[in-house]
């Protein structure tokens, strides 16, 4: 059987829809935390692991103090800096680094995605 360019165009076309349905349906089911949510659920002195989109996982401990701090976990370089809540969500400045702001999703399961506008930095998980 021959599938032609109109054939294989099509089912590119129903895969592409296909996934932008599903990211749609994921982005539907994400809720955002308020700044005092992430401070009460994370911001507390409790550790939690954090994740990269590469993988490096940490773990990370917030103290109510505004100061933070992070272990790898296999690679990556420990790190101590501040953190202040912001109008969206947070904002932190590791020793040495300037500051980023970001914005936390939930995405079920005990995770959360960490957001600079809609890049995922991280993935949090408790």
């Amino acid at each position: 059987m021959r599938v032609g360019v109109a054939g294989g165009l099509a089912g590119l076309l129903i895969g592409g829809v296909f996934v932008l349905v599903a990211g749609v349906a994921h982005a539907a089911t994400a809720v955002k935390l308020a700044p005092n949510d992430i401070k009460a659920t994370f911001f507390n002195g409790q550790p939690f692991t954090a994740a990269t989109p590469s993988n490096l996982k940490f773990k990370m401990t917030f103290s109510a103090d505004g100061k933070m701090k992070r272990e790898p976990v296999g690679g990556g370089a420990r790190g101590e800096g501040t953190w202040t809540l912001s109008k969206d969500g947070f904002c932190t400045a590791w020793k040495g680094g300037k500051e980023g702001c970001f914005t936390v999703v939930s995405v079920g399961g005990n995770k959360w995605s960490v957001l600079r506008g809609a890049t995922i930095m991280a993935t949090w998980s408790k």
